[in-house]
């Protein structure tokens, strides 16, 4: 539905964020792979995958890339999507990764790493449709950071692929900045429980 990379004539009121805090982010998941030692980084913290190309969402199976909002995926140890290799790959956070992520954890599956859609390092447009407000989606993979390390706004006016989301950002200054402008407070990725996210999604 959207491009990942907005055309330069780009509409009056569309957001962007610069290309350099995209390095700065990198290279802070570059030292997380180093703190954890032993083998290598790709061994330890596997790379996020471009989820481009009709991939659908393992939580409802949605086309990702077609609707607004974020994206997630999330890589596990001993365990996979069915039918497929990791990671599995979600077109929401709140109706897709978090509740999978939830379910499996239940299961007894361990993640090894969990990426979300990092708006502090993608030019990202803010859309009008029917009156509402939606943020753009972004599907390559270097679009993606780590989702533990996020400042995610909830509760703002601005909406993701099936309404109501959590919206990532590596920059406590970015985050920041979203909600004096869009509304909304911030969560951490652990303050993230099943238990919340039921209340917030059903709000």
């Amino acid at each position: 539905m959207h491009d990942d990379s907005p055309p330069d004539d780009s509409p009056p009121g569309a957001l962007t964020r610069r290309a350099a805090t995209k390095a700065v982010s990198l290279g802070a998941l570059a030292a997380l792979a180093g703190c954890l030692g032993g083998g290598s980084r790709r061994e330890q913290v596997p790379d996020p995958v471009d989820l481009s190309g009709g991939k659908e969402d393992d939580r409802g199976g949605m086309v990702i890339g077609l609707h607004a909002g974020p994206n997630g995926q999330i890589f596990y140890r001993d365990n996979a999507p069915e039918g497929r290799d990791n990671p599995a790959w979600f077109h929401t956070l709140g109706m897709g990764l978090f509740p999978y992520h939830f379910d499996r954890r239940e299961q007894g599956w361990e993640a090894t790493a969990v990426y979300v859609t990092d708006y502090s390092t993608v030019d990202y447009e803010l859309l009008t449709e029917g009156g509402d407000t939606f943020i753009s989606t972004h599907t390559a993979a270097d679009t993606f950071g780590d989702a533990t390390e996020m400042a995610y706004v909830v509760g703002s006016e601005v909406l993701g692929g099936m309404g109501r989301d959590l919206i990532p950002f590596s920059s406590d200054a970015d985050a920041d900045g979203f909600v004096a402008e869009h509304g909304g407070e911030l969560v951490s990725f652990d303050d993230v429980t099943p238990e919340w996210l039921r209340g917030y999604m059903r709000s």
